[in-house]
């Protein structure tokens, strides 16, 4: 009976026991998981939008109209040499940066003949608006081929900057796109009287002046501010004579002016008309002791034309290569290996002129017609071959009018002192004793 009991208490011991160690702890593992690779999405995470670079156009579109023939020719091949120069220079360093397409792009310059043909450069500037889609133009010569090619520019929306033109009045006209940086008549008509007194002692000046006034736009202009300015001065206006351009005839008004006893002529005759000038003023026995002859000796022609009867004409041109900016060697140096001589005056103002047109664009960082324009309004270049350029609001330059001479068969520069290659030749002595 008691071996009974001992063997149930023993059982009932151990079922006891099992059941209290089944409620104890779970043990940690000592071995690590399975190494499972995560499950993969069923559609790849979506990637940030980006737009795609812009392309860059091939070249950056610039076009010309110039009179390369007809009665301005002289002019425009001057211009010509200009604007192909620095494109040329602007191109070989890789062209002109633009941010918007984080590139240098080259430029590529449309040229065309206009003739001196006022109707055919309005249709050349439309025709490279509407092929070239031109982003600027650059203009020709003369005053009054800029007068009439300057509007489409406006309507277009185009910057426009050009040079070998003084009228003042196509910058009164409220144009935006139109850029110069070139002297303009006020300047000229105040600098001829300012320089003579300067360079003239007292009791030697010329002050009987005779005034030959072209009637076109700049010659209206040019010679009412120098009858305006003469008096300001100490100069008096014995002779103004008007004629209209390629008049083969000026005896008349020669004759008028001697009789008056002009000792000083101001004119702005085209080259076969100031040619044709001084060849009859010589024949009539009339010699000026100072005579300022805008724009007809502005090349060489001029001398290979007249000799020494063409000495002692002075000019206002804008630039010469014998100033002394320091761009102006270089420019020589690369004139002189392409056409084989120093280069004309209007080459100058003409390299300076693609020169505001690319840094323009550098600034704008866009192709945008508008953001150029705003850009060559607020230019500040102190690097050109005619010295610092800036513009004021209605678009004239804010440059040097710097006067030359032909002296000797060479022009000169006679004004301002800091750049004169010579002193100013004066007075002239008569044409049969050269």
């Amino acid at each position: 009976m008691e071996v009974k009991r001992l063997s149930a208490v023993i059982a009932i011991a151990l079922i006891v026991g099992l059941m209290v160690a089944g409620c104890g702890p779970t043990p940690t593992p000592t071995t690590p998981p399975p190494t499972q690779p995560p499950a993969q999405p069923t559609q790849p995470p979506a990637q940030p939008t980006q737009a795609p670079a812009k392309p860059a156009p091939e070249a950056i579109e610039i076009g010309a109209s110039i009179p390369l023939t007809g009665k301005y020719g002289s002019l425009g091949v001057q211009v010509k040499a200009g604007y192909e120069l620095a494109v040329q220079d602007i191109n070989a360093a890789g062209g002109v940066y633009v941010k918007e397409f984080d590139q240098r792009i080259p430029i590529r310059l449309t040229i065309y003949d206009d003739e001196s043909d006022p109707t055919k450069a309005v249709s050349k500037l439309e025709a490279l608006y509407a092929e070239q889609n031109v982003v600027a133009y650059l203009g020709g010569a003369a005053s009054d081929m800029h007068a009439a090619t300057v509007p489409i520019a406006e309507k277009n929306k185009v910057p426009y900057c050009g040079v070998a033109f003084a009228l003042w009045k196509i910058h009164q006209q409220g144009f935006r796109y139109l850029f110069s940086p070139f002297p303009k008549s006020p300047t000229q008509a105040e600098d001829t009287f300012k320089i003579l007194n300067a360079a003239i002692l007292e009791g030697q000046r010329p002050t009987k002046v005779a005034i030959f006034q072209e009637t076109t736009d700049w010659g209206v202009e040019l010679g009412g501010l120098w009858k305006e300015y003469a008096a300001k001065y100490g100069y008096e206006v014995v002779a103004y004579e008007t004629y209209a351009p390629r008049s083969e005839n000026f005896s008349d008004m020669i004759l008028r002016a001697k009789a008056a006893g002009a000792e000083a002529l101001l004119a702005v005759p085209n080259q076969p008309d100031g040619i044709a000038m001084v060849k009859q003023m010589s024949e009539l026995g009339w010699t000026p002791k100072f005579m300022l002859l805008i724009r007809a000796p502005e090349n060489p022609a001029w001398y290979e034309a007249l000799g020494p009867l063409g000495d002692y004409a002075a000019i206002f041109p804008g630039w010469s290569y014998k100033m002394k900016w320091p761009m102006v060697a270089d420019l020589v140096q690369k004139h002189q290996a392409a056409y084989g001589r120093p280069p004309d005056v209007l080459v100058g103002p003409a390299y300076t002129c693609v020169q505001v047109v690319a840094d323009a664009i550098e600034r704008a960082g866009t192709l945008d017609r508008e953001a150029i324009r705003d850009a060559m309004a607020a230019t500040n270049l102190q690097n050109t071959p005619i010295g610092p350029v800036q513009f004021r609001e209605d678009g004239t330059g804010i440059v040097l009018n710097p006067m030359v001479q032909w002296q000797n068969g060479q022009i000169e520069v006679v004004w301002p002192p800091e750049h004169a290659s010579a002193p100013l030749a004066y007075p002239a002595p008569p044409f049969d004793q050269r």
